[in-house]
């Protein structure tokens, strides 16, 4: 009966864990190998294709805060660096199954591990229900403001709040990740 508890209790939280671990915001920055960042010291704005505008506000200030913090400066135009942002919001469609219990026994049938579950029970009764759940996508892309190539791009996925607050934090937070190695190591 213990072991049956136990066994119980571990499935539960590595279901928990691994839930968790896939709302967890997902952020990636990639750039040309062969730039040399260190040649790069302004910026302009681009387009900014947000479909809130008080969101395109924040990630503006956001990335200008990144940026400047790394001894790079804004200007109106004609910066060695454009700044192009693409934001949107998608629903996410996410299974979640519920069980009422774990049915009456250990016995014959599938296994796994050497433990299973047997003809002396199963899971009970099961309901799965379908939620929408809403996520982020935001990338920035700098390019060289002469050669119009694509030098450097940050990703960032994250499911979203109902609390515009949290969503704030949220995009403050990926903002920084991914401009924490920023600028990359430079070729020379």
């Amino acid at each position: 009966m213990k072991l049956r508890y136990v066994l119980a209790t571990l499935a539960c939280a590595a279901l928990v864990l691994s839930s968790a671990v896939a709302h967890a915001d997902d952020v990636k920055t990639d750039y040309d190998h062969q730039t040399n960042f260190s040649n790069y010291h302004t910026y302009s704005w681009g387009t900014v294709q947000m479909a809130d505008p008080l969101a395109a506000q924040r990630v503006r200030r956001a990335v200008d805060n990144a940026l400047q913090q790394k001894g790079w400066q804004e200007v109106p135009s004609g910066g060695q660096v454009a700044i192009m942002i693409k934001g949107q919001i998608r629903n996410q469609q996410e299974l979640q199954t519920y069980y009422d219990g774990l049915g009456g026994g250990w016995g014959r049938g599938w296994r796994w591990g050497g433990w299973g579950w047997g003809s002396g029970g199963g899971f009970g009764e099961t309901t799965t229900t379908v939620n929408n759940v809403p996520e982020g996508h935001l990338v920035v892309d700098l390019f060289d403001s002469q050669s119009k190539e694509l030098i450097w791009r940050g990703i960032s996925s994250a499911e979203l709040s109902n609390n515009p607050d949290k969503n704030r934090k949220k995009l403050d937070n990926d903002v920084q990740k991914m401009f924490k190695k920023f600028p990359p190591n430079s070729k020379g």
